[in-house]
């Protein structure tokens, strides 16, 4: 699963986006990870690793909130679930 936000700027800068990523490993676990930063310069990249399904999707449900709450708006969605868990 992905998503890619972005944050509404009124401004010329550019904007910051996050991106979060889930993914299963090749051993049946999960990993997320967390991309922040501004489009075209630096970017920082978190990672999780969780043993179960659940736990994983719990924390990119609640990764995605905390942004949306942020101001971040999503801007591409991929995988199985909507980005609203749909």
């Amino acid at each position: 699963m992905r998503l890619y936000l972005q944050a509404v700027t009124a401004t010329t800068e550019a904007p910051r986006y996050v991106q979060i990523v889930l993914e299963q490993d090749l051993l049946g676990g999960w990993t997320l990870y967390r991309e922040s930063g501004v489009q075209g310069g630096k970017a920082t990249l978190k990672r999780e690793q969780f043993l179960e399904r659940d736990d994983a999707l719990a924390a990119f449900e609640k990764a995605r909130d905390a942004q949306i709450k942020r101001g971040f708006r999503v801007m591409f969605s991929q995988g199985q679930d909507g980005p609203y868990g749909g």
